[in-house]
């Protein structure tokens, strides 16, 4: 390791601004009394601005950036990646400003900075917090050697909407899920000192409702009423701020009328009054002005002043607090003790993470795609894949067998990297194509790709690829959605797979009668009710990473065995969206007794003969999979459930045991779940909630007995007023291996 060390001198101002608040006893605090007693009111407000382009900052580094962070009228950089530029902004603002604050320097590292992991939505299939956190630290390594100290993730908005872009980037639909991720994402990146140079700053994101645009479409509005808004979209965030997480960032988009940039209740009530976070909060990319847009604020003096009051204490790229605080200050219309706050909480942060006794970054280039963290972005990309279908145990693959491999997305580099991978380089993907040619022989293999990308809509290839089928046994085909396809703007009204590759899939198999794999890469689940017939299996690799080809073969050859479960469920059809497991009973439950399909109807019926109950007459009540949801090339059997009680008080715990059996000569790893049900309340309860996880690891025909303790925690909920509380009434506890588990035993709060 190469340490940069650069003189570090503090210049300070000679003016100072209205007093402070009285100084704390902390001593951090009384580190932040002295430093702003020197600050200007200019100074002051330049904390609150972070500069940045779209990408990255290229050229030369102008005068008037230099200039900017010389007289301290910047607080943080985005998207500097030449670690020159990096170090001489340190340096000038280090050496050079009055009172010599550093800058933190920041990017988008979402899943991966070089060695590129599989997307959020995809890490969150491998339910191993523990993998997760492992990523983000390696995420974080290789970032701050370049300087970037802070990034943008993890992205906790709960999604619920296949079409919307970003749920490559959520964690799910699931709140307890999505809460473990959270906190495991805020370990990783920010490690356990967050003053260790190699560490980044995490922020939570998008704060808070964004998954819920309306439709699925990017930007739109969300209508969340507050007890939805508590019990199933704000936890992830409380587990980050539980976990230490420094910075939130608000959202692009309005919740209930009034945009997250510009809400009181969420930003100061709920995130500092509520849950005593005490790190800075930021703007997302312009969000401060596009309040205006949004018809909230009349300009951008009004756009600052009503995020300003809010709570946003650092606007990205947008100048509105530049242009404004000071006018608004001086005109009285916000107290000078806001921006103080602001300061404050960002000045806090930057003494968390050291800057000021070591601001430079610290060069690890030797541990960047080293092969330590290759095989862990490997081994992230095995444990998220899901096998959906397997007939007839087609996987794993034969050794003696001939394969065809076709499709968009076998040899496709970038593509497979996924969405927000600004410094993944395709240069360093393994594909599919290469991975398997390098386990089968010669002649073993014959690939014709037959689209040339995932949106192709030329046939012209189709007659090479089902040639290269009809000369093979098994028919490979990796298909998908290119990574421009999902991701922020991307969201797409039909999620099926996009140009002809249905009709080069019915193709293949209707000329060649051959065994189909489907290998699907995409940001999202993708509907496949035109092609599912026609395929045999299919394994969900989403957008794997790095070393995609690899983790795929692997999986299709047996040599591991796939334990990807799917953190969303995965619809039918585009018209059964928004489908979700964690849903209400309604009035009128459909159940597969009474159920009557579109095409059982008898010609004439009775209006009312069908039953009245919540269902589509053509794609009925449940998804194609459902939440949680993996096959195995084990076979794993659940037994003998047992609680401890079937009545107890509010505060008392409830003991759940089971055995889960292989029963297969197949060594795995089985996702064990477990479900509640609170059967009525104050106001309606889900069906079903997930409360715990624990992926199991069963030799051939072991057995183990898994054991968790139901507490307090687990039976409260945000009732009608907002309260947590835990409501006595009969409660079912389920154990499985997906959300449609019916292994339960009921038992009663007193």
């Amino acid at each position: 390791m190469r340490r940069l060390v650069l003189p570090f001198v503090v210049t300070l101002g000679l003016f100072s601004c209205e007093p402070n608040q009285p100084v704390a006893e902390d001593p951090l605090e009384k580190k932040i009394d002295s430093l702003m007693s020197k600050m200007t009111l200019v100074e002051k407000i330049g904390q609150t601005a972070q500069r940045g382009t779209s990408s990255r900052v290229k050229g030369k580094l102008s005068d008037d950036l230099k200039n900017a962070v010389r007289e301290g009228r910047i607080g943080s950089l985005i998207n500097v990646m030449n670690k020159e530029f990096v170090d001489e902004l340190q340096r000038i603002a280090v050496e050079e400003s009055p009172n010599g604050i550093p800058l933190i320097f920041a990017r988008d590292v979402i899943h991966g900075f070089k060695t590129i992991f599989p997307i959020p939505l995809g890490q969150a299939a491998t339910w191993n917090p523990t993998l997760v956190e492992e990523g983000a630290r390696i995420a974080a390594v290789e970032a701050s050697s370049y300087g970037v100290r802070w990034t943008f993730a993890p992205m906790l908005d709960i999604a619920r909407d296949p079409r919307w872009g970003r749920i490559a980037e959520s964690p799910g639909e699931d709140p307890y899920l999505a809460s473990a991720l959270s906190a495991a994402y805020v370990r990783g990146f920010q490690s356990e000192d967050l003053s260790d140079p190699t560490s980044m700053v995490a922020c939570a994101k998008h704060f808070v409702g964004y998954g819920a645009a309306e439709g699925g479409r990017d930007y739109n509005t969300a209508v969340i009423h507050e007890s939805l808004l508590r019990n199933v979209y704000l936890p992830p965030f409380q587990k980050a701020v539980e976990a230490g997480v420094q910075t939130f960032m608000s959202g692009f988009n309005e919740l209930n009328g009034i945009p997250v940039s510009g809400s009181e209740f969420l930003l100061d009530q709920v995130l500092r009054q509520e849950w005593g976070f005490d790190g800075f909060v930021v703007s997302d990319w312009n969000s401060v002005t596009e309040m205006i847009a949004h018809g909230y604020c009349k300009d951008e003096k009004d756009a600052a002043f009503k995020a300003a009051r809010a709570g946003v204490d650092m606007e990205m790229t947008s100048q509105s607090f530049e242009n404004y605080l000071q006018e608004l200050i001086s005109e009285g219309q916000l107290d000078i003790n806001q921006l103080n706050r602001m300061v404050r909480a960002i000045l806090r942060v930057k003494f968390r993470m050291g800057l000021f006794d070591q601001p430079y970054r610290v060069d690890n280039e030797e541990l960047i795609l080293s092969e330590n963290h290759l095989r862990k972005a490997q081994d992230a990309a095995i444990q998220s894949m899901v096998l959906l279908k397997n007939e007839n145990d087609l996987l794993p693959l034969k050794s003696t067998q001939k394969f065809a491999v076709i499709g968009p997305l076998a040899e496709a580099p970038l593509d497979q990297l996924g969405t927000w991978i600004f410094d993944g380089d395709k240069e360093n993907s393994v594909t599919s194509l290469t991975a398997l040619n390098e386990i089968f022989g010669n002649g073993q293999i014959n690939f014709s790709q037959g689209l040339d990308y995932s949106r192709d809509r030329s046939k012209a290839n189709f007659d090479k690829a089902i040639m290269a089928a009809q000369q093979s046994d098994v028919v490979l085909f990796f298909g998908g959605e290119e990574a421009i396809l999902s991701g922020e703007a991307h969201s797409r009204a039909h999620i099926n797979l996009p140009g002809v590759q249905e009709d080069l899939l019915k193709e293949l198999k209707k000329k060649t009668k051959k065994p189909i794999v489907l290998v699907i890469q995409a940001g999202r689940p993708i509907v496949l009710e035109n092609i599912i017939s026609e395929v045999d299996a299919i394994l969900m690799a989403w957008h794997p990473g790095t070393m995609a080809g690899p983790a795929i073969a692997d999986i299709l050859t047996g040599k591991a065995n796939p334990s990807g479960r799917l953190p969303v469920s995965w619809p039918k059809s585009v018209g059964q969206i928004p489908i979700y497991y964690n849903h209400k009973q309604t009035g009128r439950p459909a159940s597969q007794e009474s159920f009557v399909g579109i095409d059982d109807i008898p010609i004439g019926a009775w209006q009312s003969s069908l039953g009245n109950e919540s269902h589509y007459l053509d794609d009925g009540f449940e998804p194609l999979y459902p939440f949680g949801f993996g096959l195995s090339y084990s076979k794993f059997i659940y037994t003998d459930l047992n609680i401890s009680s079937d009545s107890l008080g509010k505060h008392d715990e409830l003991t759940v045991t089971f055995e889960i059996t292989n029963s297969s000569k197949n060594e795995g790893v089985e996702v064990a779940q477990l479900y509640l049900r609170d059967h009525y309340g104050s106001i309606t309860r889900p069906v079903k909630e997930l409360k715990k996880f624990k992926r199991v690891a069963l030799k051939p025909k072991d057995k183990v007995k898994v054991e968790w303790t139901i507490d307090k925690s687990d039976l409260e909920y945000y009732n009608a007023e907002n309260k947590l509380v835990v409501e006595p009434g009969q409660f079912s506890v389920f154990v499985g291996a997906n959300a449609n588990t019916t292994l339960k035993k009921d038992f009663w709060i007193k």
